[in-house]
């Protein structure tokens, strides 16, 4: 891009955009800066960069008093906005990889005293991975690439590397000290101050926090759900009242996003459904005030996506239900009650389909053999979870036939409920063991680890084989495990579920709110604003 800029024009708002921007990084004005990145930067973008990049670090630096460290800042805005509007080249993913490194190098490695929103280090971080899995996307698609491109590919074997990738995410946590500060007071004062403490920089601590979510997305888009998990035991899922991750609705989402997959490739329906039902709830309460968000289509796309392996958590664990909202549950029919009656049916293309549609874009942790490959690399990847997860549902498709002829009676002989079932009675013998195992789960028991957990029986459905004295036949009996409902439990429900609205809605006191409206109206629009 030199060549094409070597004789380019800043605009004076965009300089004085620049100079202004860095001057309250200086003098730490959380406000303000929050105000010209999310608001300021892209009114500038659509007015003067909208399918071009911003001006080269370069074009900028003489009005930043040539500052090393917001040149790095603004660079990494930079290749974000041309991931964006543009179509980035092999050298474009190969510098915005450099300045990562050295963005990261210098927080890990120097006395960091500026703060920064929340907002832009959760970006920092999740536009760091998702320029890791574009190059990965990218590089495995050699077979569409000419001999030159080839040839420059190969020289850039250490950029974005996954090695490299999950070194720099464990150093953040390793250097910022979250983990212990985490397991200290349960996330308490993290969320009380939103990481700003007196005295302390937020950006560390914040990184830190954010990289744990950043290495449950890169183990679970190579397939690794079981390392992916453990990766985020700090942050504990299933105990919401000590995240930070709420207050940013794109981390909230990623984090439980990808957590209720790694739980559902692992086969823990209940544990997957606790989750979706978790994330889908807050999505249902917050979009509407993000409706004028950047954001706000790709939190439509999740809730799509959620909605969608919810229901298949529930065709192959009915059982599941139990945990959900009601919302969740009537916004679930809505949306996927056709899909979920033909999954109910055993039709694997709707399963197939919706894990598609679903599913992370997932990545080989190791380059293509350049020289050989004949075959999009990306397409092995997403096969490979595709074909283990269709193996799962291919074993379970009879299940469902079955359980509808058991919950039929109290105790019906082997040889008739063959005869039903056009089976024979080994092969209905296998089934009815299958069921059996189907129906045990491992579930999360509210330990630390969600690896770990209990197994627990995830039906209402209890039944065994026994011998008839009288005729000698085999029999199967089934009996109704479901308990009785008491109004207890519901009360306790609901009271929990007005804590938790109280809770996400962090309202100030009433005083409080209009004093501050009143301030906000009265005080002058800020210069960045204007700009």
């Amino acid at each position: 891009m030199g060549g094409l800029q070597e004789f380019y024009t800043v605009p004076d708002i965009v300089k004085q955009w620049a100079h202004y921007f860095y001057r309250h990084i200086r003098e730490r004005n959380i406000p303000e800066i929050q105000s010209m990145y999310e608001i300021s930067f892209l009114k500038l973008s659509d007015r003067y960069y909208k399918a071009s990049p911003w001006p080269e670090v370069q074009h900028i630096a003489e009005v930043v008093d040539n500052d090393h460290v917001f040149c790095l800042l603004y660079k990494e805005m930079y290749f974000r906005h041309l991931y964006a509007r543009c179509q980035p080249t092999l050298r474009d993913r190969c510098e915005s990889w450099d300045n990562y490194c050295d963005l990261f190098g210098l927080l890990l490695t120097s006395n960091v005293n500026m703060q920064l929103p929340n907002i832009w280090l959760w970006d920092m971080v999740d536009e760091f991975l998702y320029q890791f899995q574009s190059f990965c996307q990218y590089r495995g698609k050699v077979q569409s690439m000419s001999p030159e491109e080839i040839e420059n590919l190969k020289k850039c074997d250490k950029v974005w590397n996954i090695v490299e990738v999950l070194n720099i995410l464990q150093a953040l946590v390793d250097k910022s000290g979250i983990v212990a500060e985490l397991e200290g007071d349960g996330g308490a004062k993290l969320c009380a101050l939103e990481g700003y403490y007196p005295q302390s920089s937020n950006v560390l601590r914040m990184l830190g926090y954010f990289a744990l979510t950043g290495l449950l997305r890169v183990h679970s888009l190579v397939g690794d759900y079981f390392t992916a998990l453990k990766a985020i035991y700090p942050l504990n899922l299933h105990e919401r009242a000590h995240l930070f991750t709420p207050r940013i609705p794109g981390a909230h989402i990623t984090l439980f996003y990808y957590g209720g997959f790694a739980y559902l490739m692992q086969r823990r329906y209940l544990d997957a459904a606790r989750c979706f039902n978790a994330v889908l709830l807050y999505i249902y309460r917050v979009k509407a005030a993000h409706r004028n968000s950047p954001q706000y289509e790709q939190m439509l796309k999740k809730n799509e996506q959620m909605y969608g392996l919810l229901a298949v958590c529930l065709a192959l664990c009915p059982a599941g239900s139990k945990s959900l909202d009601e919302n969740v549950l009537m916004q679930l029919r809505e949306r996927q009650s056709d899909n979920m009656a033909a999954m109910a049916r055993g039709d694997i293309d709707v399963y197939d389909s919706l894990f598609r549609d679903a599913c992370p874009k997932f990545v080989t942790s190791t380059p293509p053999a350049y020289d050989q490959a004949t075959t999009n690399t990306n397409q092995l990847a997403f096969r490979a979870q595709l074909n283990s997860f269709l193996l799962e549902v291919r074993s379970q498709q009879t299940l469902p036939q079955l359980k509808q002829y058991l919950l039929l009676y109290s105790s019906i002989a082997l040889g008739r409920l063959a005869a039903l079932m056009d089976v024979e009675e080994g092969a209905l013998r296998q089934q009815l063991l299958c069921l059996k195992a189907k129906q045990r789960q491992l579930k999360w028991d509210g330990g630390k680890d969600m690896t770990a957990g209990t197994w627990t029986v995830a039906s209402d459905l209890e039944f065994h084989i026994d011998v008839d004295a009288a005729t000698g036949r085999e029999m199967v009996l089934v009996s109704d495990s479901q308990t009785v409902a008491t109004y207890a439990p519901l009360l306790a429900h609901h009271i929990f579920r007005f804590e938790e609205i109280i809770r996400d809605l962090s309202l100030p006191p009433p005083v409080a709110a209009a004093a501050a409206a009143a301030t906000a109206a009265a005080a002058p629009a800020p210069a960045a604003a204007r700009a």
